[in-house]
């Protein structure tokens, strides 16, 4: 394979350059995903406490800091299941439910972007999807029995019957996803 056309290690990756040449010119596609990810889950976060819950972070990054570095390389049912953490527990009326959030330009969410490390240990979990247009929310039984997240679907969060949410509340959050996230790649 030929050199990097920057730096001449011998691994290529793209437009004739290695990863970290590549990285250094247009920004590590990792760290951007990381970042639209937390600015997703504070616009969720922030929305289920002005829905009045009680919201409680919960997945890896939180309930065990430190262990993602630790986790790099390392295979196994327990390292699984630790990166498939939901993010939130939410608490209201007595009822409490695990919420996963991602963020999807494309606006699509599927079995196989969940169990992308296998299959999911929590079967009761919520996913909501944070869109640059919309928030959606699927549950992992409806992904499970054929479902999916489209750009086009109606999943709308204001329309689960678990949250029973002020839709004009979620229209609000929704323009803090729009002015986040239009112009992201």
């Amino acid at each position: 394979m030929p050199d990097c056309t920057k730096c001449g290690e011998y691994t290529r990756f793209n437009n004739g350059l290695c990863t970290e040449c590549y990285n250094k010119e247009n920004g590590n596609p990792w760290v951007s995903g990381v970042i639209k990810g937390r600015i997703a889950e504070t616009i969720i976060e922030q929305l289920f406490i002005s829905l009045d819950f009680q919201v409680y972070k919960y997945g890896m990054e939180n309930t065990i800091p430190g262990i993602l570095d630790l986790l790099k390389g390392v295979r196994g049912d327990v390292s699984k299941n630790i990166r498939q953490m939901p993010d939130f527990v939410v608490f209201k009326d007595k009822q409490a439910h695990f919420i996963e959030v991602k963020f999807r330009k494309s606006g699509k969410l599927t079995l196989k972007d969940i169990e992308s490390y296998g299959a999911y240990p929590f079967e009761n979990a919520l996913f909501v999807l944070v869109t640059p247009k919309h928030i959606k929310c699927i549950s992992y039984a409806e992904l499970k029995a054929g479902k999916e997240i489209t750009e086009k679907c109606r999943n709308w969060l204001g329309s689960r019957k678990e949250f029973e949410t002020d839709k004009e509340l979620i229209i609000d959050y929704c323009k803090y996803a729009t002015k986040f996230f239009e112009n992201v790649d």
